[in-house]
């Protein structure tokens, strides 16, 4: 292939087509950018091999991802639920536990940690996991339910709600951190399982853009607190606003801050 007859700007086009169509240059179309002189020819080709290494680097990262996955298929056990939580640490709200099955071999560019993402990142994978999910649900036990069994049954409540919400049964369960007690099903826990597991972080990702949209609704409620930009967390607005207004019904009053301020108030 001989690209001498193309100027700069076309063979440019002609790469971005190939991107934004998902396609990737061929090989021989390689090889022409390599070896045409001209400085900007040998940029593009260098933007390429760039992006290609950054592609593979995810490949092998995603299949690192998924070993426990994949050691279960290999064991014939294909319906993997992965569980996660999030909101155990928050002055206010719900614990919102998520369950995902993913399909075998899933490839998700860029799946991690919930913590780990962008908000805006965070939102668009939440939308492509629940779109290529085998079954996902949302679990939740309320502040009333935190209060009267603390944070850490509670999040165990959440996390059995949301498996029992699945519409397909897993044949194992990948859980965050620490096990579910009388669980039926068979189960491993993983500490930090949220950047070891991608079913995992599938549920990380659900878990946290659901309570995210929960705690937006309850601004609507409660507008003093902010919890639309805090989410119920004890940042310094949130604690301000405790100070001021007094705790809510959302405000989880066995928390430290929370005590504190019902305290300064008699």
């Amino acid at each position: 292939m001989n690209l001498s007859a193309m100027t700069i700007a076309e063979i440019r086009k002609q790469v971005e087509c190939l991107l934004e169509g998902s396609g990737n240059p061929g090989e021989d179309f390689l090889q022409a950018l390599a070896s045409d002189p001209r400085a900007g020819v040998s940029n593009i080709y260098g933007m390429l091999m760039r992006r290609r290494l950054r592609i593979h680097a995810e490949e092998q990262r995603l299949e690192a991802l998924f070993h426990y996955e994949k050691s279960l298929a290999a064991e014939g056990i294909h319906l993997v639920a992965g569980v996660d939580e999030a909101g155990r640490g928050p002055l206010a709200g719900p614990v919102v536990a998520s369950a995902v099955i993913l399909p075998p071999q899933a490839r998700i560019h860029e799946l991690n940690d919930s913590k780990q993402l962008s908000p805006a990142k965070r939102k668009a994978l939440a939308v492509r996991i629940k779109k290529i999910s085998e079954a996902w649900a949302i679990g939740v036990s309320t502040v009333n339910e935190i209060l009267e069994l603390n944070i850490y049954h509670a999040s165990l409540l959440a996390m059995r709600r949301a498996l029992e919400g699945l519409r397909l049964a897993p044949g194992h369960v990948l859980v965050d951190g620490f096990a579910i007690p009388g669980l039926s099903l068979p189960q491993t826990h993983i500490v930090g399982g949220d950047a070891k597991s991608g079913s995992i972080a599938a549920a990380s990702i659900l878990a946290k853009e659901s309570r995210d949209e929960l705690m937006g609704l309850c601004h609507f409620l409660y507008p003093q607190y902010g919890f639309d930009r805090h989410k119920g967390y004890g940042t310094a607005d949130h604690i301000r606003a405790l100070r001021q207004y007094g705790p809510c019904p959302l405000h989880r009053e066995d928390f430290g801050p929370v005590k504190r301020e019902m305290r300064s108030e008699k």
